[in-house]
Parts: C-alpha cells; structure tokens; sequence
C-alpha cells in the first residue's frame, strides 16, 4: 500500500513537472511570437527614418551647394544655411531614433524592453515633434526662394523683401494653427490623440504587443 501511494505521488510529481514544463514553453512560444511581431511592427519606423536620413544628407548638400555658390550676398548665404542646419537636423534625429530602436534587446525581460520604447515615445513626443512643428512652419520659405532663384534666375529676397516678410508670416500662421490644435486637444482632454500621432502607429503597437505579454505572463 505504502508502495502504491509513493507511486502515486512521484507520478504526480512529474504530471505536476511537464506541465509546469508546458506552460513555460507555452509562454516562451507566445512571447517570441509577440515579440517577432514587435520587431516586424518596428521595421515601417527605420525604413522611414533610414529615408529621412537620405532625405537630410540631400538638403545638407542642397543648402551647402547654394551658399557656397553665393558668397557675395548675404541673405543668399543665409537661405543656403537655414537648408543646411534644417538636412543636419534630419539626418540628427533620424540617427537618434535609429540608435534607439536598434538598442533594444529582444531577450530582456518586458519590462525593460518597454523601458527602452518609453525612451523612443518620449524622443518623439517631447522633441523631435515640437521641433519638427516649428521648424516645418517656415522651412519652406527658404527652400521655395531657392527653388525661384535656380529655375528662373530671380531673386526674390533681393527684389521684393516685402513678398518675403508675407512668407514669413504665413509660416507664423502655420505655427500658430499647429499650437490651436494642441492647445485645443489639452483642453478637451485629448492630449493622448496628439502624442499616440507624434509617436506614431509603429511605436503604438509595439507598445501594443508588449502589453499583450505582460498579460498573458501574469494570466500565467
């Protein structure tokens, strides 16, 4: 009888074993699928600052062409410059957000992985966004004046400084609809909006999925 009963108890034992064993590859399995669609759900984000890289390097060059080829005017050096710190800008953050991404380790525990996206997020909303508002408003007035200048030869700035002030001024309109909107989106509550949209879809579900983890690791 005692033989039966040790019996009995060592096969539970091991019943209680495998599926212990069982769950825990059941949890592994989920895990590196969630976390192969988090580096998949990633991807959209470097190949589009990998173009924004492109992109920046172009209007360093761009800017660098111009003023270099206009040294006997100022306000066209001017225009040259502002192009070039806007590429270096581009190719910067780009960079910033590329380290960021490829600095997350897959095989850490969950917990430090959403550390490194809430690093990402907080990059994104709190300053290339509002850098991108502002400097996105009035970019195009010295890329637009240089685009005049090359195609047809005339210089804008120089001949109508005026037409110039205008530009600016409706860069500094475009500015301001941007803060109504964010100024707007506190008031009601809706701040989430504009920073799930600053840090964009491909941070939002990675996020998603990691919260799918911690859940189903603590259903577990």
């Amino acid at each position: 009888m005692n033989m039966e009963l040790d019996e009995m108890k060592l096969a539970w034992q091991q019943l209680n074993r495998r599926m212990d064993q069982q769950q825990a590859l059941n949890v592994q399995l989920y895990r590196e699928g969630r976390l192969d669609k988090l580096r998949h759900g990633l991807r959209p984000l470097v190949w589009g600052q990998s173009i924004q890289l492109v992109f920046g390097v172009f209007f360093m060059l761009l800017g660098t062409a111009y003023w270099t080829s206009h040294l006997d005017v100022l306000h066209q050096i001017a225009l040259g410059v502002m192009v070039q710190v806007f590429g270096i800008a581009m190719v910067a953050f780009a960079a910033r957000i590329l380290h960021l991404v490829l600095e997350i380790d897959y095989t850490a525990p969950v917990l430090d992985i959403q550390r490194r996206l809430a690093q990402l997020r907080a990059w994104r909303v709190r300053v290339e966004a509002p850098v991108f508002a502002v400097v996105g408003s009035f970019v195009w007035i010295p890329l637009f004046l240089m685009e005049i200048h090359w195609q047809i030869g005339v210089d804008v700035w120089g001949r109508w400084p005026g037409f110039v002030g205008w530009l600016v001024i409706c860069g500094g309109v475009s500015l301001a609809l941007v803060l109504l909107v964010v100024l707007l989106a506190h008031g009601t509550g809706r701040m989430h909006w504009i920073t799930d949209n600053a840090a964009g879809k491909a941070v939002r579900r990675a996020e998603a999925a990691l919260e799918e983890i911690a859940r189903f690791e603590q259903a577990t």
